[in-house]
Order: C-alpha cells, then sequence, then structure tokens
C-alpha cells in the first residue's frame, strides 16, 4: 500500500468511525424520545436523514445498534462507578459508593429519559453482549473491593469469595436490573440504602 493509499483508508476509516458516533447518538435520541420496542430501522434512518441502505453500512440490524446504544449508557454508569472508586479511603467505603452509584444513575439515565429504559431492559431481557458485560464487569469490581477488604481485616473471609460476590449481586439486583428497579423507583435512595447497610454489617469480621 503506498503512503497515499494509507492516508485515504485513514481518512475513510476516521470518517465512519465519526459518522457511527453521530448515528448511535442520534439512535439514543430516537430511542429516548419514541422508545426501542415501538422503532424500526427505516423509522432510524428516516429521522437520522440516511437512506435504509446507507444505514447498513454502520449496523445490521436495529438489535445492533440499540447494542451500541445501550452500551454507552451502561458504560458510563461503570466510569462513575470508577471516579467514585477512586476518592474511597477504604475498602467498606469503595464498597458503599458503589452500590449507592448504580441505582442512582440508574434512576438518572433510563428514568429521566424513560424512553431509552427501552432498550436497556431488552438488552437484560434477551441477555445482549451490553448487558452480559456490565454485569461481568460489576462482578469483578464487586470481587475487588471484597478481596482488598479482607486483605485489610474489614470483611470476613469465611464466605467464599464468589459465593460472596453472587450473594451481594442478588441481594442488589431491585436495585440495578433495569427490568426490575421500574417498579422499586419509590425505594431509591431509602431502600437501596437499607440493603446497603444490611450488606455492610454482614460483612464484618
Amino acid at each position: 500500500m503506498t503512503q497515499t493509499n494509507r492516508n485515504h483508508w485513514v481518512e475513510g476509516a476516521s470518517a465512519d468511525a465519526s459518522i457511527r458516533e453521530q448515528l448511535i447518538a442520534a439512535a439514543g435520541e430516537h430511542f429516548s424520545t419514541y422508545g426501542y420496542e415501538k422503532t424500526t430501522l427505516a423509522d432510524l434512518a428516516k429521522a437520522i436523514g440516511f437512506s435504509k441502505t446507507y444505514f447498513y453500512r454502520f449496523f445490521r440490524s436495529k438489535q445492533e445498534i440499540g447494542e451500541a446504544v445501550c452500551s454507552q449508557v451502561l458504560g458510563t454508569i461503570l466510569e462513575t462507578i470508577d471516579e467514585e472508586l477512586a476518592k474511597a479511603p477504604s475498602a467498606p467505603e469503595k464498597l458503599r459508593r458503589m452500590l449507592r452509584t448504580i441505582p442512582k444513575m440508574g434512576m438518572e439515565l433510563f428514568f429521566q429519559e424513560r424512553k431509552l429504559h427501552d432498550v436497556a431492559a431488552t438488552s437484560a431481557a434477551e441477555q445482549w453482549e451490553s448487558s452480559v458485560h456490565y454485569w461481568e464487569r460489576l462482578s469483578e469490581m464487586l470481587r475487588s473491593i471484597l478481596q482488598q477488604g479482607r486483605d485489610g481485616g474489614d470483611f470476613e473471609r469465611k464466605t467464599p469469595l464468589d459465593e460472596l460476590t453472587r450473594a451481594i449481586l442478588m441481594a442488589m439486583r431491585p436495585f440495578i436490573d433495569p427490568r426490575v428497579l421500574q417498579f422499586h423507583l419509590d425505594f431509591v435512595p431509602d431502600g437501596s440504602n437499607e440493603v446497603i447497610a444490611l450488606v455492610l454489617r454482614s460483612l464484618a469480621p
């Protein structure tokens, strides 16, 4: 490949990436207004101003762009958790901040933009890669915090770590899973904080 051809390829790839990001942003706005389930790929293409054929250059299906939108939303929650963990001085405080951040961000992202909840709920129900990855990252973060707490003498060491990680995520599921969170909005933050307090008490050495 000549240098000229290489430059053209790089510029073309960069332009395609930019268009893809614009499509994801526009799709997110459309889903926020009309909901994921009621939106067709033709609706998206028309709303964004592209032909359906051109749209297929970047996304092969509605689910694929739904995945991209959902990944961005869930990624925002994970980034916020990381920021909170970086500010926490101890494992118990890291755990408290992590478990408080999830329902708080879920409320802000899914229910202030009410229709955006549809795509997150569909992702969870159909086990899209975005949701699977999200739960895996939460599990990894939680496991790391629990191990840090055990190493520092803050948390009990009898319960197998994998079992403890699963149990905490299960206890918090009503405030994590968007399909369930919609029925517990009135319990955030008071109810979720009570569960968090119970979890922390159960971890005492």
